[in-house]
């Protein structure tokens, strides 16, 4: 992986979550963490979960600086005021720290790199997890306090999992663990039953646009669009902004609008442009949004209404007609399901990419009504 590769816990282009200015639409999250702080029931393991792109790994950074910055109360008459926010100033020499990369207090914990190959491994290993070890050792002397944050959770492997769990049934002394999870009900339960749980909500349309000014992003397309297609995640409207997202969503209804007689060069065309080499990131979002597409048909044949916001030009039109019923939208929703796992398979034991996208699409077209 070259140096000016993005990191595995950031989007492309966009700001890495340490450098994010303000965390938007997450006050009740920061309120509980804070509570727990002020009372002196700070537990050693936070899992923050929610749907990936609202925020969690924002603040899993703040709540690093605070803990860093702040200084544990001792119950005297000449302590501090509590603290009435994580928030700590920029200037701070923690915050500086964090920012440039040096502050001895943190470990980030992320998929890392395999020396044999070089690549960026798919999974967080065991050897990710047991660094920490000599982290906690190395650092304990001083006293201060330590912060680990693992971005994210869910890409551990079983062996990494079994030994972040022996970690947490050992707690080192004055140590927080901040697990980032897309998907908790993936982890051990033993894991999740040793934390205490930060549940992140999707961000509103105005949450959404505060969040998109203060990436700096010059965001390509619809707003509006980019809103909905991710779900109130700022970092799916990102996602998609920055890697064209709404234009490969409205060539996919296009394509739709075709059924039930697929126009296989189009198909062609659209699966030949997901299969070209680097273009991993590029074929993971194509099925990303193959599968919201279907889910957008289910939702249209079991309400008997398309969805309020179009994501595409003609997309209501083309969803009415493709999901006239609710037996059609359960169609729609088992071929989801479907599609999502042959594409998990694929993925993983490395089919051509075009044409695990054709058999995909070619799928669709046998399930769209005559």
């Amino acid at each position: 992986m070259s140096d000016d590769a993005p990191s595995p816990d950031q989007i492309e282009g966009a700001p890495h979550p340490r450098d994010t200015a303000a965390l938007i639409g997450q006050d009740p999250a920061q309120a509980a963490f804070l509570d727990a702080f002020n009372v002196g029931k700070l537990h050693h393991a936070w899992l923050l979960t929610g749907p990936r792109g609202v925020g969690k790994a924002t603040l899993a950074w703040k709540i690093a600086r605070f803990l860093l910055a702040t200084p544990d109360s001792t119950g005297g008459m000449f302590d501090d005021p509590a603290p009435t926010a994580l928030d700590v100033a920029p200037q701070h020499p923690v915050a500086r720290r964090i920012a440039s990369g040096g502050e001895g207090g943190l470990k980030s914990v992320t998929r890392s790199v395999n020396p044999d190959t070089k690549r960026l491994r798919k999974q967080i290993v065991v050897d990710d997890i047991r660094a920490l070890n000599g982290f906690f050792q190395m650092s304990a002397a001083d006293g201060g306090r330590r912060v680990v944050i693992i971005d994210d959770a869910d890409e551990m492997n079983v062996n990494a999992a079994n030994a972040l769990l022996k970690m947490l049934e050992e707690p080192p002394e004055r140590a927080t663990l901040l697990l980032i999870s897309h998907q908790p009900s993936a982890l051990l339960p033993t894991i999740r039953s040793r934390c205490r749980t930060l549940r992140l909500a999707p961000l509103s349309p105005d949450q959404m646009a505060r969040a998109l000014t203060q990436s700096n992003v010059v965001v390509q397309g619809d707003p509006a669009a980019l809103a909905e297609l991710s779900g109130g995640s700022v970092g799916g409207a990102l996602r998609l902004s920055l890697m064209g997202g709404l234009a490969i969503y409205a060539e996919l209804i296009g394509l739709m609008s075709s059924l039930p007689r697929l126009d296989r060069g189009r198909a062609l065309k659209l699966a030949e442009a997901a299969a070209q080499r680097g273009g991993e990131a590029k074929l993971d979002l194509l099925f990303r949004l193959i599968e919201l597409m279907l889910a957008r048909l289910a939702r249209t044949g079991a309400t008997g209404a398309p969805p309020a916001i179009q994501a595409a030009p003609h997309e209501a039109e083309i969803l009415t007609r493709l999901a006239p019923t609710p037996h059609q939208g359960r169609i729609w929703a088992d071929t989801a399901q479907e599609v999502s796992a042959r594409a998990q398979h694929g993925l993983a034991v490395n089919l051509d990419p075009a044409a695990l996208v054709l058999d995909t699409l070619f799928k669709m077209g046998d399930r769209a009504p005559r």
